[in-house]
């Protein structure tokens, strides 16, 4: 069945008859730009730094920054912030800040699977720099989860 809304003159896709997204998120319904649409990169990487600056000014209370241990302490402060964070108050601070809510991909309340899930593989970075056309890292489809603006 013929796509109401594909544009005239669009090449026809190579991929099997399925087209290419027009912007990250089409696919899934979302908007192109605004509230609910994606949470773009920009906006990502500030809520990021804004959490690891909060994670490193946290356990400095706890590890002195020259200690060995100090990276270890932040890293774990960071995931205790993600954890308790995105099923609260629907991001952790640094989403907030920027705009961006932590959403389950089905709706309804993220629960803590979710959470815990995400969180670790942010930890381990490699799916977080794994995307697909929708903007969304690895670390974010096994949990389930969208970034979206709020």
């Amino acid at each position: 069945m013929p796509d109401p809304q594909r544009i005239p003159n669009e090449p026809a896709s190579t991929s099997g008859g399925v087209e290419p997204s027009r912007w990250p998120g089409e696919r899934l319904g979302l908007p192109a730009e605004g509230r609910g649409s994606i949470g773009r990169i920009g906006r990502r990487i500030g809520a990021l730094a804004i959490d690891w600056a909060i994670a490193l000014l946290v356990a400095m209370f706890f590890v002195p920054y020259e200690s060995p241990l100090h990276g270890w302490v932040t890293l774990g402060v960071f995931v205790v912030m993600q954890i308790l964070f995105i099923p609260t108050i629907g991001g952790s601070v640094g989403h907030r800040l920027v705009g961006l809510n932590v959403v389950p991909l089905m709706g309804g309340w993220i629960g803590l699977w979710r959470p815990v899930v995400r969180t670790l593989l942010l930890a381990v970075v490699i799916p977080a720099l794994v995307w697909d056309s929708d903007q969304r890292g690895l670390h974010d489809k096994i949990a389930g989860t969208l970034i979206i603006r709020s």
